[in-house]
């Protein structure tokens, strides 16, 4: 294969912030695209402006193209650790046989997705987003044309923008006038569960999954106050940690019914039990779960029993683009929508929603980022990411994204390098 270093073709190119970035690809000839081979994995731990770190993954191959992606782990170290470990079997490998690589299958000896294999989940998923963004990119292709297609132009996102006080409605209002005005045009907001303390109520014990009459009142007029105050062209949805038993959850399913959140989120403990099946026969509103799934076999209890009525995936966590896409493909078959959790950084939040592009009953996409800034200038962008609560899903090969050189090298963590 005749190869062409980088920096030597990028100078011959029109100049440009994005255009550039993906002129190689045309270079690799149809013969040339089944001959590459997986050369290096790399990882790269950065600091968010929120306190968060975030690690990258990086697939390398000997056409002098690669591909990213992001996996689960903060402050990072284990994660990378796990992908190291794993990077010598991937060596030599073809980067188009993705199932193969992902299930293990063409090692011979180990699966690394089947529950075996402690949280390798995560390594492998951070892993296989970076060969779908280098399939892209090998085949000329954006990367949902891989997956089979798009069927919307845009993907909406939901934020966590939230008043300082549910229960001031002075304050509630002035979130609303705030959340109105904000530049990123994200009309979905998740709340979360505020508690009520020892000093104002005496049933309130930080140790069990119970709420009191006072802690259920309180908080659900929180809720209505919210409501009241940001209207009904705005959507709500209630985040909960997993921290209810199952009477608690029920009750406030309950008193949500006239706020009409989009969901409830993870009201029970994660793992399934038919606690959450007599849940959402019971509750009024929608019951989400799914961020903790590392892979398809936890999802079906949930999906077969009926057991939610909204699906949240974390690509980091659940496989990948292909897991993932089977989950959402199941839960089509149950009339189950797709939603997706990302607290990542713009990196997994660009690889969101171009995955999410390509699935077909599909709801929102979660972020803590979007907002303009150094965050979303982790990569080249021109112009504002998100328009109106939406992410529009560029052609460019692969997932369509490049790294900002000079924002990751400046938060970097200790003792990490710059892989370019």
């Amino acid at each position: 294969m005749k190869k062409q270093s980088r920096r030597t073709f990028l100078s011959t190119v029109a100049t440009g912030t994005l255009a550039s970035v993906f002129g190689p690809l045309r270079l690799l000839s149809a013969s040339d695209r089944t001959k590459v081979k997986i050369t290096d994995i790399k990882t790269m731990i950065f600091q968010g402006p929120k306190g968060r770190n975030y690690t990258l993954v990086k697939v390398e191959s000997d056409a002098d193209l690669f591909g990213i992606g992001e996996a689960y782990g903060s402050p990072g170290l284990g994660i990378t650790n796990e992908i190291h470990g794993l990077k010598d079997l991937f060596i030599g490998q073809d980067p188009l046989q993705i199932e193969r690589l992902y299930t293990g299958h063409s090692f011979a000896t180990y699966r690394y997705t089947d529950g075996s294999a402690h949280a390798q989940q995560r390594a492998m998923s951070g892993i296989e987003m970076a060969l779908w963004d280098l399939a892209g990119k090998i085949l000329d292709v954006p990367t949902y044309k891989l997956l089979g297609g798009k069927f919307r132009d845009r993907v909406r996102l939901y934020d966590h923008h939230t008043p300082k006080d549910y229960n001031d409605k002075i304050a509630c209002r002035d979130w609303a006038a705030a959340a109105k005005e904000r530049a990123n045009g994200i009309t979905i907001h998740k709340l979360g569960v505020p508690r009520t303390t020892a000093a104002e109520d005496f049933g309130y014990d930080p140790s069990n999954r119970l709420l009191s009459s006072k802690g259920l009142s309180k908080l659900i007029e929180g809720y209505e106050n919210v409501r009241d105050a940001i209207g009904w062209d705005h959507d709500l949805m209630i985040g909960c940690h997993w921290e209810f038993d199952l009477r608690t959850a029920i009750d406030v399913a309950k008193g949500l019914e006239a706020v009409k959140p989009l969901w409830l989120e993870d009201p029970l403990p994660v793992a399934y039990n038919e606690g959450w099946k007599r849940l959402s026969s019971m509750s009024p509103v929608p019951i989400c779960t799914g961020e903790n799934w590392m892979r398809q076999a936890e999802s079906l209890p949930f999906i077969v029993n009926s057991a939610i009525d909204i699906v949240h995936l974390d690509l980091r966590n659940s496989g990948g683009f292909s897991e993932s896409k089977r989950i959402a493909d199941v839960a089509d078959e149950y009339f189950m929508p797709t939603a997706n959790h990302n607290t990542g950084s713009i990196v997994n939040g660009m690889a969101t929603v171009h995955w999410a592009s390509a699935i077909r009953d599909y709801l929102a996409c979660e972020t803590v980022y979007f907002e303009g800034g150094e965050a979303d200038d982790v990569i080249l962008h021109d112009g504002p990411l998100c328009k109106d609560g939406y992410v529009e899903i560029g052609d460019k090969p692969g997932l369509g994204i490049e790294l900002n050189p000079d924002v990751v090298k400046a938060n970097l963590l200790p003792g990490q390098e710059w892989w370019g």
